[in-house]
């Protein structure tokens, strides 16, 4: 098959699930035989535009933007939609719902399959002002209307395409990264002042919908002796609310910020914390969490559906979310309990492990991209149920 990718800003990823997400699957397919172009922001990848480049068999096609928020991904979307369209692929995949905007350019030009991946409802994203909203809310009308596969990453997606547009989708989940090789001395985080397992971290792009004001707040009224909060993530439009939560922090000696980790001291640090916390409001299926999971961190989260999904039934601890009495009173729980949590983090590396892989990822959207090319007019969407894909009727 050949495939073509909108979407996704570039490779390899530098920040963010989706550009993790076509690291992991893409490649995969090449290795299978399967051609893969992926068209990328000129302001991710530092390249010209119109440039090319192999990353790990994908060709990466770098096009023009602007470098201005948001208007770089409405841009480089358009275009890789109309080049897309204007050349012979037997699948256009679009990531996100913004981008699925252009959906209707395949849908219109050639007969090329249109599949939608939704990683979550970008709309509800504090980031994004009225008009950005607006436009990404049209893009998930759009990929309702004109994709002829509807991918969705957790329950509570599926659930709501389902009661809002009463249309099927296919529910793939995401998969946590492989960690490398870190520094078993703890070298990188000694220099932060850190004692390994005597630590909570969060990890994520510092924005409202992840609510790491919540957690400075909850620590802070904890303070719990020994122990120290590890804030590790970057800007994501957001200064003014970065620069806030900064200065909030700037007076307690006990709260860390690294920054925006990468590589093997992003794997030291987690691996080395005592606690992961995850007190969002808005998340899809979140990678960073299936990754502490996987490397047996105990999990304090928001109780959120897609959080319930992954560490109910005993895998992790929940919280009301947005609720600062019972994330502070969750965390005393939980430092108080360290047994429970480790049982807790034991239990959950074996649930990913049995739910969630990259290479059952790949596999499944393929098979959904090769029974979307083989069946005739009308399109038949198809469900996914516990021993794969099951036909049912769609709505074109």
């Amino acid at each position: 098959m050949k495939i073509a990718v909108i979407g996704a800003k570039g490779l390899p990823p530098k920040q963010g699930g989706i550009e993790h997400y076509c690291a992991e699957v893409y490649p995969r397919m090449v290795k299978q035989g399967h051609s893969v172009d992926l068209f990328a922001r000129s302001s991710y990848t530092d390249s010209s535009w119109q440039d090319r480049y192999d990353y790990q068999g994908v060709q990466v096609i770098s096009l023009p933007g602007f470098g201005l928020r948001g208007v770089d991904a409405f841009v480089t979307s358009a275009l890789g939609a109309l080049a897309a369209s204007t050349t012979k692929y037997d699948i256009i995949h679009f990531h996100a719902l913004g981008p699925s905007l252009f959906t209707c350019l395949p849908k219109l030009i050639n007969s090329a399959k249109v599949v939608v991946t939704c990683q979550g409802l970008d709309w509800q994203r504090a980031k994004w002002g009225s008009f950005s909203t607006r436009v990404i809310q049209m893009g998930e009308k759009a990929a309702v209307r004109f994709a002829h596969g509807l991918i969705v990453v957790s329950n509570v997606l599926q659930t709501y395409f389902s009661q809002t547009y009463d249309r099927d989708t296919v529910y793939i989940p995401n998969a946590p990264a492989r960690y490398g090789e870190s520094d078993p001395n703890f070298g990188y985080g000694t220099q932060l002042g850190l004692e390994q397992k005597r630590y909570i971290v969060f990890l994520g792009r510092l924005v409202p919908e992840k609510c790491p004001d919540l957690l400075v707040d909850a620590f802070s009224a904890l303070n719990p002796p020994g122990w120290k909060l590890v804030l590790a993530g970057g800007v994501s439009d957001t200064k003014s609310f970065t620069s806030q939560l900064l200065q909030k922090v700037a007076n307690n000696p006990n709260i860390v910020f690294a920054g925006e980790l990468r590589g093997r001291r992003l794997w030291e640090i987690v691996r080395g914390a005592g606690l992961f916390v995850l007190p969002s409001n808005l998340e899809g299926l979140p990678l960073a969490m299936l990754e502490a999971m996987e490397e047996e961190i105990p999990v304090v989260a928001s109780d959120i559906a897609p959080h319930k999904q992954l560490i109910s039934g005993g895998r992790g601890k929940l919280f009301e979310a947005g609720n600062l009495n019972s994330l502070t009173r969750t965390l005393n729980w939980a430092i108080d309990h360290p047994e429970e949590l480790r049982a807790m983090a034991v239990h959950a590396k074996k649930h990913v492990q049995l739910n969630y892989s990259w290479d059952h990822i790949t596999n499944e959207t393929l098979k959904l991209y090769t029974t979307l090319i083989t069946s005739p007019e009308p399109v038949r969407i198809y469900q996914q149920n516990q021993t794969g894909l099951a036909e049912v009727m769609g709505k074109k």
